[in-house]
């Protein structure tokens, strides 16, 4: 098992940046990539970013493209999230997720994710 805890949430203004970390503990040698996916109320849960735990591949949804930035730190078995020039429709829950495998249908969609953290919430104001 993995688990998986979220900080660094919070309130932000528009143009604003929040960094978002997802440390995991447990089994963490059998991570194969992280992702980071967030919910707003009422809609689903989207893909926004995943890094290979092994090496320095990194993927992003088209929404946060040039303002996000994934990254891992080994060492300490965690995952950042930086995200600059917040928007308001950015604010959401945002998951941490670990997957054991290499994704069959794609690094956004959520069945490719074996472990989940509790999620912390992200609110831009405008």
């Amino acid at each position: 098992q993995v688990q998986l805890v979220e900080s660094g949430g919070g309130l932000v203004q528009a143009g604003g940046s929040l960094r978002l970390a997802c440390a995991a503990s447990g089994r963490t040698f059998s991570i194969f990539a992280m992702g980071w996916f967030r919910q707003a109320p009422g809609k689903e849960r989207e893909f926004v970013a995943a890094i290979r735990w092994g090496g320095a591949s990194t993927w992003y949804a088209d929404s946060v493209k040039g303002r996000f930035t994934i990254s891992r730190e080994n060492a300490k078995n965690t995952a950042y999230l930086q995200m600059n020039s917040l928007k308001p429709e950015d604010t959401a829950v945002y998951y941490c997720a670990a997957g054991r495998n290499r994704p069959a249908r794609g690094w956004g969609d959520t069945r490719e994710y074996d472990y989940w953290g509790q999620g912390t919430q992200v609110t831009v104001s405008s």
